[in-house]
């Protein structure tokens, strides 16, 4: 797979009505995001299939009908929901086939890209999990197979059954706890690293302020994150501020030089980037070929030093 360093993430058009949604929206706005983003170059999509209990997949496929160029379609599995919505977790082999088939259904395709396991839980089922994933490969269900969330233990024994073609972890300014040993291992054994919420799930963007924050929708679930409450908030508010500094004199958005800081990184394959509406994905999609400073990394630096633990 050759894929664009950014790609369109589907988890905020799953829509609400589930306990990780972003609140409402409008599935004509999504159809002509993912049309916009495919316009502009974009040539993956990622979703799975809890995002709005089956409703992302369902959204991505009635965008994609009738389009001849088709992107490299990614989802997830392992986490399930029962017939009151309630999310569990689930790693066993049946399991696993049954949400593929579901999928498959869901998206109207014949195989999927790229198939990850979505967080590994219950880590006592990792093996049986990363088995059945290998098997879907070998029945051409899937073409591709990866993990997300995981450490280095994790993949180290997933990798023992059937390579890791990628690894989705949680990876931006505020978050950059794979820097110390999943990049160097992703390096040292050739796992491609798509990086989601690299923006920090809007924070980082430039368009988000405390009024913004604070009419979030009350089902949204980032009014439930530290990063959005205080202190947390003014702090990260104030690193935003120093990224439209820099922007500024690149003459680029502040979210722009939060992408390029994430693609910055050689071990980093591409960045997931969540757009709800139209022109959001034409914001962001040039980030790709902005090439940070030394001088604008040391500035960005000695603020992420002071963070709060």
């Amino acid at each position: 797979m050759r894929i664009t360093p950014i790609g369109l993430g589907a988890w905020a058009i799953g829509g609400p009505g589930w306990a990780f949604g972003w609140g409402p929206q409008d599935d004509d706005d999504s159809i002509a995001t993912i049309r916009e983003a495919l316009d502009l170059g974009v040539n993956w999509v990622d979703t799975a299939a809890v995002y709005g209990l089956g409703h992302s997949e369902t959204i991505v496929a009635r965008a994609l009908d009738g389009v001849a160029n088709r992107p490299y379609v990614f989802t997830k599995c392992e986490r399930v929901w029962d017939e009151q919505g309630k999310i569990g977790r689930c790693l066993k082999a049946g399991s696993i086939r049954r949400e593929c088939e579901a999928s498959l259904k869901r998206l109207r395709v014949d195989v999927i890209d790229l198939y990850q396991v979505h967080w590994p839980e219950p880590d006592e089922d990792i093996e049986e999990g990363w088995t059945e994933l290998s098997r879907l490969k070998e029945e051409g269900k899937v073409r591709w197979i990866g993990v997300s969330n995981f450490d280095v233990p994790q993949m180290e024994r997933a990798a023992a059954i059937a390579p890791i073609t990628s690894l989705q972890p949680n990876y931006s300014m505020l978050n950059r706890k794979i820097e110390a040993e999943v990049l160097p291992y992703a390096a040292r054994d050739q796992v491609g690293v798509i990086a989601y919420s690299p923006l920090a799930s809007g924070l980082l963007t430039g368009a988000m302020t405390r009024e913004r924050v604070a009419s979030l929708p009350l089902d949204d679930w980032r009014r439930n994150n530290r990063n959005y409450q205080e202190p947390m908030l003014s702090w990260n508010l104030d690193l935003v501020a120093t990224l439209r500094t820099i922007g500024e004199r690149l003459g680029r958005r502040p979210g722009e030089v939060a992408l390029a800081w994430v693609l910055r990184r050689p071990e980093i394959t591409g960045a997931i980037v969540g757009a709800r509406r139209p022109g959001q994905i034409a914001e962001w999609v040039s980030a790709a070929e902005l090439t940070l400073g030394t001088e604008d990394l040391a500035e960005i630096e000695a603020v992420l030093v002071t963070r709060p633990e």
